[in-house]
């Protein structure tokens, strides 16, 4: 089976190209996803954070406090290698566990921080949606609200835009229209399809 990660900076526009694929009957495997059923209120994964990094950054109602602990992250890179070390063995054991279950001619892993996390190897192909910075921002103010500084923070701790081209095998401009974006993912999908049967 093919393997295909999908990435892309923030406000790129990762969750429509998977949602297109998924929508062509393509599994599509969420690391974040997986990231929030691993840390949910009472997990033992949440335990070990709370263990780790104290019980400040769990809120009241026994939930992560996603918030300050990215915060904490983008600030100080050593408590971003502990979170890490604590969550990136068990989603990639349940990325390998849901791949194993699948029968299909290829799934895609969605991965936002594949490149910073090292985790190229886990696919055949690397999938990178782009578009400019100044559209990222954009986007991504217009979603959730966060101010320019904050999102311009979050953009610089994700590798850059022509590490993300350089490492791509395939690429999607997600500058244009949603249409503009469909083509190019069926296009794609019928490509990977090939590639699969090969």
């Amino acid at each position: 089976m093919l393997v295909v990660a999908l990435t892309g900076g923030v406000g790129s526009g990762k969750s429509s190209v998977a949602a297109l694929l998924a929508g062509l009957d393509v599994p599509v495997i969420d690391a974040d996803a997986i990231s929030h059923t691993l840390t949910a209120a009472g997990s033992p994964v949440l335990g070990l954070i709370a263990e780790a990094f104290g019980s400040c950054f769990i809120d009241a109602d026994g939930h992560l406090d996603r918030a300050a602990m990215r915060s904490l992250v983008f600030s100080d890179p050593s408590a971003r290698a502990r979170l890490e070390a604590i969550l990136h063995p068990r989603i990639l054991s349940e990325m390998r566990r849901r791949i194993e279950a699948l029968s299909a001619p290829y799934v895609v892993l969605e991965i936002p921080l594949l490149f910073e996390t090292g985790q190229t190897h886990l696919a055949d192909r690397i999938l990178v949606v782009d578009l400019p910075e100044v559209e990222q921002v954009r986007r991504v103010q217009l979603r959730s609200g966060l101010g320019i500084e904050e999102i311009r923070r979050v953009i610089g701790n994700q590798a850059s835009r022509s590490e993300r081209l350089k490492g791509a095998d395939d690429i999607i401009d997600n500058s244009g229209s949603f249409r503009a974006l469909e083509d190019q993912v069926n296009h794609l999908h019928r490509y990977y399809l090939e590639l699969a049967a090969t």
